[in-house]
Order: structure tokens, then C-alpha cells, then sequence
């Protein structure tokens, strides 16, 4: 799996990952995506030994996952040095006071409530992509 990531996408909701997707489409940055639908599988293809070379430029991370919550991605991902400085992106439904605060105390970068309008999902993503790939400077390229 040695390829150039830009962005992965953490999403188990189809529609929401093809929706993503096609905004990230919009933002140019979807030929570097990778989308994985668990947060077992997040977790190794970002640690296990046969990842990614290369990390990704930003993670958008669903907090309501399968196997693995993203709120434990997130945990794990702040607490291992190779992968704590990646921005990570929480887009999700989810609006509760709690699932904010840990978040934030665990590390996220940004928490974006996912719109519930196709415009305003998509000018969403394409304004988190365009921040993070274009505009955002990471020292020494993580």
C-alpha cells in the first residue's frame, strides 16, 4: 500500500463517503484519497507495519464508526508520534456536547458538524480539502 495520500477519509456511510468524495472531486484533491470504511482498518493501514509510506496531508475522521469509534482513532493517532501532528478533520452528525470536548481534548483539529444539504455538504468538504492541501503549511511534510 505504499502510495501518496493527500487525504484519507474514515466514513462507513456510502452515501456520505461517495458525497465526500465527489467534493473532494471538486477540490482537486480526490485522485490522492484513500477511503477506508472502519477504524480498525484506519488505525493500520495509519500504524501497522505495512501502512502507508508516506502520511496523509489531513484525516477526515466519522466519530460513529464500525470495529474502532473515531473517537479512539483519534486517541490512538494523538498518542503515536509518527501519526500526532497529521490535522485530523472530525466530519460528522454528530452534535453532542461530549463527543465535541473529548475531541478536542484528545487532540482533533477541527470539529465540522456535517450539513445536512447537498450544497452546503459539498461547499463544506471543498473548503476543508482546499484549507488543508492548498492553504495549511506542514512543516517538513509529516
Amino acid at each position: 500500500m505504499a502510495r501518496e495520500v493527500d487525504v484519507m477519509l474514515v466514513e462507513d456511510n456510502p452515501d456520505d463517503a461517495t458525497l465526500t468524495l465527489r467534493s473532494l472531486g471538486k477540490a482537486g484533491a480526490a485522485d490522492k484519497v484513500l477511503h477506508v470504511e472502519d477504524g480498525a482498518h484506519a488505525l493500520e493501514v495509519l500504524l501497522g507495519a505495512n501502512g502507508l509510506a508516506k502520511l496523509p496531508r489531513f484525516i477526515l475522521l466519522d466519530l460513529k464508526l464500525p470495529k474502532v469509534s473515531g473517537l479512539e482513532v483519534l486517541r490512538q493517532l494523538k498518542a503515536n508520534a509518527r501519526t500526532r501532528r497529521i490535522p485530523v478533520v472530525v466530519l460528522t452528525s454528530s452534535k453532542e456536547e461530549r463527543d465535541v470536548a473529548e475531541s478536542y481534548q484528545l487532540g482533533v483539529n477541527s470539529y465540522v458538524v456535517k450539513p445536512v444539504g447537498f450544497e452546503e455538504y459539498t461547499a463544506a468538504v471543498v473548503d476543508l480539502a482546499r484549507y488543508w492541501t492548498q492553504l495549511n503549511e506542514v512543516g517538513d511534510r509529516l
